[in-house]
């Protein structure tokens, strides 16, 4: 079994209000998506890493794993789904319909290499696939259009999706290409997978795979990124 790892990076970052894309930022002297990258790259069974990019992106030529021999580029979409499905129909041209794909945040640089091996090991004879999570543990509210609280919505059986998300090769794409003819913008990949009636299993992950949306997650990944020295 072959394993392939799909980072859409196209994304422009809008809300973080920055110059650059947030997947450029520096963190630690090096790009966010560099970090990401070295991740995959370096871990023993990926095979190989395909990103997204998007059209007339400036960055991505400069960045240190760029030319790294297991990456190869794609071109970006309009929305996430989008991207990771140039990625997969890229794939495929030398990827099995049968292989695992990781499909992974690019601003999501301090996923352990112990989290992804959980991962592989959790899902290696499940017939769907599934993603990190962890279990939700503060009290949720549901909010109505004016910003009160409308309901204190039940916790138990709740997880906060984390990536990476792991699913065969054939079947995500399927999945994904089903969602987008729908019209359904799918926020991830699971989603896409639920649609088509597949039931994705949740395997914990660490709370400090953190995606970051803000400046106050770059000081918090630096220091997360420290403690693995």
């Amino acid at each position: 079994m072959r394993y392939w790892a799909v980072i859409p990076a196209a994304g422009a970052g809008v809300r973080m209000q920055t110059d650059l894309p947030k997947q450029y930022l520096a963190l630690r002297g090096r790009p966010v998506l560099d970090h990401t990258l070295e991740r995959f790259c370096t871990h023993p069974k990926i095979e190989g890493v395909v990103v997204a990019i998007a059209g007339g992106d400036t960055c991505w030529a400069a960045l240190p794993l760029a030319t790294h021999p297991k990456v190869r580029k794609a071109t970006g979409g309009e929305e996430r789904c989008h991207s990771v499905l140039n990625c997969l129909h890229l794939l495929a041209g030398f990827a099995d319909p049968g292989d695992w794909v990781l499909v992974h945040d690019a601003v999501r640089p301090c996923v352990s290499t112990e989290d992804i091996d959980r991962l592989m090991n959790a899902l290696a004879d499940h017939p769907v696939g599934g993603l990190l999570a962890c279990p939700v543990r503060d009290t949720m509210k549901r909010a109505d259009g004016d910003g009160r609280v409308e309901q204190t919505v039940c916790r138990e059986g709740l997880w906060h999706a984390l990536t990476p998300q792991m699913f065969h090769l054939g079947d995500l794409a399927a999945a994904l290409d089903g969602a987008v003819a729908r019209g359904v913008l799918v926020t991830d990949e699971s989603q896409a997978m639920e649609m088509a009636g597949k039931r994705p299993l949740l395997v914990p992950g660490r709370s400090t795979n953190i995606k970051i949306t803000s400046r106050d997650d770059l000081a918090l990944a630096e220091l997360y990124l420290k403690r693995t020295d």
